[in-house]
């Protein structure tokens, strides 16, 4: 078990901690996440005021997060030998399907502290080697140039958010995004490949349209 992750959790919810599971979409991948098993009543008026002030997302895999890693998987062309920046990283899940399928370098990015070290700690459980970063700016000058690739999964649930599907088409050559909230998107270069049916695990029991994950990669961005 992740002594430092239970550590976080239990900040939230005294009586949480995680365990070590394999998403139903990515099998071949275990990580540290919320134990339904300690749920076992209602929680206290305080606990749950806490979750929903500051929830860990990163304790839980998200539909879209499963998606986009086990399609990366299945596609690995997109990410091998590139240099990849999974970016609102969460659990770590499609950083880490990045360096399984072959990636030369990965980035996770997520301003909560708390989710870089799941996601150090997710990576170490399936040994592989991701940096950890809170800010793109972060990333080593001499890699800023390079960068091949930007994934995303579900970065578009607030509106405030939308610009980064311009920012992203300026900052790699290629950016494959999975999303699950915005039904059409409000950038044109982003074409919509496939859609698949999955749920956050453990299960959230969300409404059924979260449940439908869109993949989209953009097209090449016409340069001066």
């Amino acid at each position: 078990m992740s002594a430092l992750l239970n550590k976080h959790l239990q900040q939230i919810l005294a009586k949480g901690r995680v365990r070590i599971s394999q998403p139903a979409y990515t099998p071949d991948i275990s990580l540290y996440l919320f134990d339904p098993a300690v749920l076992e009543g209602p929680l206290s008026h305080e606990e749950a005021q806490a979750v929903v002030a500051e929830p860990a997302y990163w304790s839980f895999c998200w539909a879209s997060g499963q998606v986009l890693a086990a399609y990366i998987l299945q596609h690995p062309a997109l990410v091998k030998d590139k240099t990849v920046v999974d970016f609102g990283s969460g659990s770590g899940i499609v950083a880490i399907a990045a360096a399984l399928a072959g990636a030369k370098k990965v980035y996770a990015c997520d301003i909560d502290s708390h989710a870089l070290d799941a996601v150090r700690e997710n990576a170490a459980l399936n040994k592989v080697r991701i940096h950890t970063l809170s800010d793109l700016s972060e990333i080593e000058d001499k890699d800023k140039p390079t960068i091949d690739v930007i994934l995303a999964a579900d970065v578009l649930y607030d509106k405030d958010n939308h610009p980064l599907l311009e920012d992203f088409l300026h900052q790699a050559k290629l950016v494959v995004l999975a999303d699950s909230r915005v039904r059409q998107l409000p950038n044109e270069q982003y074409i919509l490949q496939t859609c698949y049916e999955a749920r956050t695990w453990p299960d959230l029991n969300e409404f059924e349209e979260f449940n439908q994950v869109r993949i989209y990669l953009s097209k090449p961005l016409q340069r001066e």
